[in-house]
């Protein structure tokens, strides 16, 4: 069985394995382990296996064997817990139960209760020790270990099964369909995090309102033990913020409708026809394309080394995407990245953003989708950097995790060490390595140093990437007027979707609306190649399109 299937699968099964293993053990950390070990024996299983026809059953007698093991390596009885002293709340909160079953109810009702609230009671009812030496352990008042088994009672009296049942993320849970992050990457991808249905869940319960564990349970329908060490790792990663005991999310989590999208959508069409028509028209008028050191070896089909016919649309496909991301963005704005953005505990710096998956909403025709797009991403290091978008005709390359990050860095560094005194100078295994990546051409023998294109585009000094920004700017200025009536409407609307906390953050976004912004280039590329002034790129170009490395 596929990994990604068996982990489904047993995603499935958390919540009733460890009803399982917490009706059977005589404590909740022996539950815990419990349960560990059967969906580990489990996992294992159906990866190696992919003969089991009934998952269902194969579960449960894993489950069972290992219970059995349980019992014979336990010293004492099943449940290790003397029904006389459980007697006291048992009989209170299910007086209409023998013995055993009102045992069973309460050993299940227990999840529900706080983490401090169960370790009282399952200390004080299960393992029968004193109030005194509770408090003593736990390093809490003897006060607050009586009132704690009092509001034990009454949560357990109020009936929490109905409560659960009438969650709507029970029954309807969310899902996000896209995560993404603006600045940069730490050790640990973003995405881990919010990998689990669960965790994900979790986030959009609280997106504008902050809760308490038991709350979150109570509207997820779960037992605060499944979600407790989600909650603690989404809050120690800075994807949650904690105040008093509540959490609230502390990421953008975009929920968008319908009309949203087809006003934006409308809105970003006017503005690329706008802007992308005049600025390919400025690029081919104005001959920078014929500057020395605008530097690009994709040729068209038919050329040879000794007569070169550059491909102009592919260097169009790096130009103009650059020129829209960066231009315009010169003046100072009103929020500073460094205001919104969080530092996480692995070294990333960023805002994170997730979007919620409204399902299949009707969208009119020619509504334009963002297809693999990912950026702009800008990579530097030792005085150059590596500025690439991607896109649907380039697929997927960027990626938001540190491998992603450093596979950059050491890009970087083999252009560095290419074009130092040594003369190109890299081992073997990085040419191969960058020929892989669609960054280099290499041909010959190889003596030291192989014959070497870059295929991306270059540019080989400050003046002339200021030239290509100016140019941008002019075109800018010449519809700033219609740009800002665009927007306007646009950036209320969406601010309008975002709770207070986060509304700042939003904001820094949305300063650079027009500019640095995948779905403006997108729009833009759409334009173009709609003109006909932009014609699709050859496959074999997909790995190097609209790449450009550039000093500074």
């Amino acid at each position: 069985m596929y990994r990604q299937d068996a982990e489904r699968i047993i995603t499935e099964y958390v919540k009733p394995i460890f009803g399982f293993a917490l009706k059977r053990c005589r404590s909740i950390h022996d539950a815990e382990d419990l349960s560990q070990e059967i969906m580990l024996k489990a996992f294992r299983a159906l990866i190696l296996r992919d003969d089991i026809e009934d998952v269902n059953k194969f579960i449960w007698a894993v489950a069972h064997n290992a219970l059995a093991n349980y019992y014979r390596d336990s010293a004492k009885n099943a449940y290790g817990v003397s029904l006389d002293e459980i007697g006291e709340i048992a009989d209170e909160l299910f007086s209409d139960e023998d013995d055993a079953g009102a045992l069973k109810r309460l050993q299940s009702e227990i999840a529900y209760l706080s983490k401090l609230q169960r370790r009282i009671v399952i200390a004080y009812y299960y393992e029968n020790k004193k109030q005194n030496d509770i408090a003593d352990e736990l390093d809490i008042p003897l006060g607050t270990v009586k009132w704690h088994l009092f509001e034990a009672k009454k949560e357990l009296k109020k009936g929490m099964e109905k409560m659960r049942e009438s969650s709507q993320l029970k029954f309807n849970p969310v899902k996000f369909d896209r995560i993404a992050i603006n600045g940069s990457a730490g050790v640990r991808s973003v995405g881990e995090f919010l990998r689990s249905s669960l965790a994900q869940n979790i986030c959009y319960d609280v997106r504008n309102e902050a809760k308490n564990v038991e709350e979150i349970a109570d509207n997820l329908g779960v037992s605060p033990v499944y979600i407790e060490s989600e909650i603690e790792n989404l809050y120690k990663f800075g994807l949650l913020t904690e105040k008093n005991g509540k959490y609230i999310v502390n990421f953008l989590l975009i929920e968008e409708t319908p009309e949203f999208l087809i006003a934006q959508d409308a809105m970003y069409k006017k503005a690329a026809k706008l802007f992308a028509p005049d600025l390919y028209d400025e690029l081919m008028s104005c001959g920078i394309l014929d500057d020395k050191n605008i530097v690009c070896n994709q040729m068209l089909p038919g050329s040879t080394r000794e007569d070169p016919l550059p491909d102009i649309n592919f260097r169009l496909w790096s130009l103009i995407p650059f020129i829209t991301a960066s231009s315009g963005n010169r003046d100072n704005k009103g929020i500073r990245f460094e205001e919104v953005a969080t530092l996480r505990p692995d070294g990333g710096h960023n805002i994170f953003e997730a979007n919620v998956d409204t399902g299949e909403m009707k969208l009119p025709d020619g509504y334009l989708h963002m297809k693999d797009w990912c950026g702009p991403a800008v990579f530097s290091r030792e005085g150059y950097t590596v500025w690439r978008v991607d896109t649907e005709w380039s697929g997927k390359r960027i990626s938001v995790d540190s491998a992603y990050y450093d596979q950059m860095m050491r890009v970087i560094g083999d252009y560095a060490d290419f074009w130092s005194d040594a003369g190109g100078m890299l081992s073997e295994s990085e040419y191969a390595w960058l020929s892989e990546l669609g960054f280099i051409k290499a041909w010959g023998d190889y003596d030291k140093y192989f014959k070497v294109c870059w295929m991306v585009t270059e540019l080989r000094n400050q003046e002339v990437k200021d030239k290509l920004i100016e140019l941008g700017d002019r075109v800018r200025e010449k519809h700033e007027t219609e740009f800002e009536k665009l927007k306007a409407p646009y950036i209320k609307a969406a601010l309008d979707t975002v709770p207070a906390h986060m509304k700042k953050a939003r904001e820094y976004e949305l300063q650079f609306l027009f500019n640095s912004d995948a779905r403006f280039i997108l729009h833009c590329i759409k334009a173009l190649l709609d003109e006909g002034k932009l014609k699709i790129p050859a496959e074999e170009q997909k790995k190097s399109l609209s790449t450009l490395i550039y000093q500074g």
